[in-house]
């Protein structure tokens, strides 16, 4: 007896394993001993476990959105959309992007400017400060401090910060003096013409005022992607409307009215085309923001939500989504955990259960800080495809 372990325990520790699948991915990262070639580092991620698999999941969801986006579509006839004034989209994957705030603030702007620039993707969603940043930031530079300035004696001099990010104060009077004039003439606008102000036509106005190339809003202006920002008081911008009502009272900013409720006969046939996000400013002319949003998802081929933080946007696009029973393609990068029942922190599955995503979906989730994944995903994804995008946009 003495010479044998107890049997217990060699039954508990020696326990035979079953046999796995033969084709289930064997874990193996990057060997530096072939030399840095960071195509081939991102593509171990997908076996190197953890993260680096979820973010190599990532980049093969986005792909399919992107494959899908790219396959020719026969145009809806528009019998459907006669009678309620929207119609089928030409393209295969409506590609929604949303992300906070504190990502125009950083230098992931310039990923998403690069997407908007090449007509990338269909649809964004942010908060007020993803909007008024990327103007300031025309305006005046955003510098890098560090995470453990402390506040009091920033607030004193007049320096704000965002993380480790640093923004004169002055930067936000620069964009007051910029937006003022635009507001009265939109004031102006509104009284002479009875235009109707939307937060996304808001934005798209904007756009075409900064009028430069750096700014991921010119860009949504000039390639008429639609831009919704429904809380978009909710920062500088929302301050500068304040101090607007005082000096120029008037100024309406709505998310709900519509301009009309029914679509005229003599415009069925501009009506198969207003989802084409090349007729949006038709589509300025009939439908409130909700409306648009919905419809950008209820008239879609297939749907992909690319999501970048949590809380306004993750929610707005997602919810879009439900209006057709769940996006086709989902990616979620955040660092939220679900055990405090936040939408933001919740898994893709949650959202399985709303029919937000559809039950057949392969949603992938990254937990990690969008600044070091995003520019990352995009590199492996839209960048890759920069050709074949870029003639699918030709032919639209």
């Amino acid at each position: 007896m003495a010479d044998h372990a107890p049997m217990v325990a060699m039954e508990a520790v020696l326990k035979p394993s079953c046999e796995l699948p033969e084709d289930m991915p064997k874990i193996k990262g990057y060997d530096f001993n072939q030399g840095v070639d960071l195509q081939a580092l991102l593509k171990s991620y997908l076996t190197t476990g953890f993260q680096a698999s979820s973010f190599g999941l990532a980049i093969q969801e986005i792909n399919h959105m992107i494959e899908k986006r790219l396959e020719p579509v026969e145009v809806n006839d528009g019998s459907e959309g006669q009678e309620s004034g929207e119609a089928k989209c030409k393209l295969g994957c409506t590609i929604f992007l949303g992300y906070t705030s504190n990502l125009i603030s950083s230098g992931v702007r310039e990923s998403i400017r690069y997407l908007a620039q090449h007509k990338m993707v269909d649809v964004i969603v942010t908060t007020a400060g993803g909007i008024e940043e990327d103007f300031i930031k025309c305006l005046a530079h955003t510098y890098l401090g560090d995470f453990s300035l402390p506040g009091k004696e920033l607030r004193q001099r007049g320096i704000n910060r965002i993380g480790n990010l640093l923004v004169p104060n002055d930067n936000y009077c620069k964009f007051e003096d910029w937006l003022m004039p635009i507001l009265d003439q939109m004031l102006l606008e509104q009284k002479s013409e009875g235009t109707h102000w939307t937060p996304s036509k808001m934005i798209h106005r904007l756009g075409k005022e900064i009028n430069n190339t750096d700014s991921v809003y010119y860009w949504a202006y000039k390639n008429n992607i639609p831009v919704f920002s429904p809380a978009l008081t909710d920062g500088s911008l929302g301050d500068m409307l304040y101090f607007h009502s005082y000096k120029n009272p008037g100024l309406i900013l709505d998310i709900v009215e519509g301009k009309i409720t029914s679509w005229p006969q003599n415009r069925a046939t501009e009506a198969s085309a207003v989802l084409s996000t090349s007729h949006i400013k038709d589509m300025d002319l009939f439908f409130p923001d909700i409306r648009k949003i919905n419809s950008q998802a209820v008239f879609a081929n297939k749907t992909g939500m690319i999501i970048l933080g949590g809380g306004l946007v993750k929610h707005h696009i997602a919810n879009a989504n439900l209006m057709r029973n769940g996006a086709d393609y989902a990616v979620f990068v955040n660092t939220g955990q679900e055990f405090d029942g936040s939408d933001s922190g919740a898994r893709p599955d949650e959202a399985v259960s709303w029919g937000k995503i559809r039950t057949d979906a392969k949603p992938v989730k990254v937990y990690a800080d969008a600044s070091l994944i995003f520019p990352l995903l995009v590199s492996q994804t839209f960048a890759l495809h920069a050709d074949k995008l870029a003639a699918g946009k030709k032919t639209e």
